[in-house]
């Protein structure tokens, strides 16, 4: 098993940014790649970023440029980069992991306030 910790979320201006992190522990040389989703209030989980193990990256389309993804440590820790936030992507931001057995699992996610 693999359990996700994620952490950094807060409340921020328009326009400000803020770097999440994704930590992982258990079962951590089973990870093949690491996602980014993100929910707001009544809307559907969107994915925002992903990383896998061989370095390849991926950034929602409405998002490059701002957002940046990256790891340390093989993908024990992820982090997602924001910068330029706007007040519709206040939203709970989570990680999850795909695992060479095909499991996936998901952190609790972290809150993300945009506002003024």
């Amino acid at each position: 098993q693999v359990q996700l910790v994620e952490s950094g979320g807060g409340l921020l201006q328009p326009g400000g940014s803020l770097r999440l992190s994704c930590a992982a522990s258990g079962s951590t040389s089973k990870i093949a790649t690491i996602f980014w989703y993100r929910q707001a209030s009544g809307k559907e989980r969107e994915l925002v970023a992903s990383i896998t193990l061989g370095g390849f990256r991926n950034v929602a389309d409405s998002m490059k440029g701002r957002f940046t993804i990256s790891s340390v440590d093989g993908l024990k820790t992820v982090y997602l980069q924001m910068n330029s936030l706007k007040p519709e992507e206040t939203a709970v931001y989570y990680c999850r992991s795909f695992i060479t057995s095909g499991q996936n699992y998901w952190g609790q996610g972290t809150q993300v306030t945009v506002s003024s």
